[in-house]
């Protein structure tokens, strides 16, 4: 009987721990309670997230570990179909429905929101997206002023109350649904975003926008106008 070479059994044997390294790390990775993710944050739970998100079809983006926009808008299409917050903040609520613990505390939530750097940019993002989809053709004024409507239904108790959820809610803008929302802004856009974001509002509180010559539901004739803007008119 030949005897084995020391080496191919030490080959044996590393092979061995690496199966056992491999086999364990998982779950201890997906049954580890998660912190709280949204725009911005790196890492591997956002991995984690990436990865069962893309095994159910919301995410088809690199799973790189970076929170970002093909992240975020996964996130928020789970959040909208499973009919939970619709924020782009991945806590209890969001990581419960995906299968997960979470780590964190409604203290990190606040502080999740109101982080300078990702969601001030995140929101003149989105909104500038929304100027673009829906006023590219429009006055500065009349750019301004959709982007104002958003902010004042986020202020309203019978809206959501972020511009991502006021965005994202179901059937609230024809070019979120038609994929206008996506296409990248102009500089203009983002300066209209900008705008709004530090307090103009041209509606003087109007919470709807519409075209009287394009089709829309005879219900939304039955706001009182407040002003006429462009090819835009605003109602409360």
């Amino acid at each position: 009987m030949k005897r084995r070479s020391p080496y191919y059994i030490l080959s044996g044997i590393v092979l061995l721990l690496l199966i056992l390294a491999l086999a364990v790390r998982e779950p201890v990775e997906t049954t580890a309670a998660q912190p709280t993710l949204y725009w911005g944050s790196r890492g591997r739970s956002v991995s984690l997230l990436q990865r069962k998100l893309a095994s159910w079809g919301y995410y088809d983006g690199r799973v790189d570990g970076i929170y970002g926009s093909d992240t975020y808008r996964a996130v928020v299409e789970f959040q909208r179909k499973n009919r939970l917050r619709v924020d782009g903040i991945v806590g209890r609520e969001t990581w419960a429905a995906l299968g997960y613990q979470w780590a964190g505390s409604r203290q990190n939530v606040v502080r999740a929101a109101t982080t300078a750097g990702s969601t001030r940019s995140n929101d003149v993002e989105m909104l500038a997206r929304l100027v673009h989809a829906e006023a590219r053709a429009e006055p500065y004024e009349g750019q301004v002023a959709v982007a104002a409507v958003v902010l004042n239904r986020v202020n309203s108790p019978s809206f959501p109350n972020s511009i991502s959820g006021v965005i994202y809610q179901p059937l609230a803008f024809e070019s979120v649904a038609n994929g206008q929302f996506n296409l990248p802004p102009t500089e203009e856009n983002y300066r209209a975003a900008r705008s709004a974001i530090n307090g103009w509002d041209p509606t003087h509180g109007a919470l709807y926008f519409w075209n009287p010559s394009k089709p829309v539901s005879r219900w939304i004739w039955s706001r009182r106008i407040v002003r006429r803007i462009g090819n835009h008119v605003f109602g409360i």
